[in-house]
């Protein structure tokens, strides 16, 4: 008896070549350095990621300008802030930006920024910092959200960074 003939295989590409193709054009899609035409818009004008990107430094700049403000307020506290505040600092260079200040310890005499406030106590010091920290990695969390590849993995990162800094923050007055 004879053997029956194979089925016949159908002309064009197969469900897994297609499906190959589409998985490994989306991931170089998500695969950018944020130096290409693609990037911008059609006028120019910067991506909503490069917008992100750098919202993202300028925050950062933002919660190093909080630390040196209590760090110049309660020198105490710089051996506790000192780690949390250069990783801040870290958070600002992987954005792409540079700080002209890297010095952790600010002078007495430093005048804070009109934004930042200087609390009237240690633990009203730590507590918003924490605040500030948890408030900073919410909206990161969520921008991540609209922004490709690496980008939202720096984003989650850093994120993830501020919540644990948040933790640490209060739960050194336990």
């Amino acid at each position: 008896m004879p053997y029956p003939f194979p089925p016949r295989v159908p002309s064009g590409p197969r469900r897994r070549s297609l499906l190959a193709s589409v998985a490994g054009g989306a991931l170089l899609t998500g695969c950018s350095d944020g130096t290409g035409s693609s990037e911008e818009g059609t006028a120019g004008s910067p991506s909503a990621a490069e917008r992100v990107r750098v919202r993202a430094a300028r925050d950062s700049r933002g919660i190093v300008e909080r630390y040196d403000v209590v760090l110049a307020a309660y020198p105490t506290l710089a051996q506790r802030l000192g780690p949390l505040r250069a990783e801040a600092v870290r958070h600002v260079e992987a954005f792409g930006e540079t700080l002209t200040a890297a010095s952790p310890s600010v002078s007495s005499n430093a005048s804070p920024s009109p934004s930042v406030t200087v609390p009237a106590t240690e633990k009203d010091a730590l507590t918003q910092l924490a605040a500030a920290e948890r408030e900073l990695a919410d909206r990161r969390a969520k921008a991540l959200l609209a922004v490709p590849g690496e980008l939202a993995r720096l984003l989650a990162s850093v994120a993830a960074a501020g919540a644990a800094h948040a933790y640490l923050l209060m739960e050194g007055d336990r």
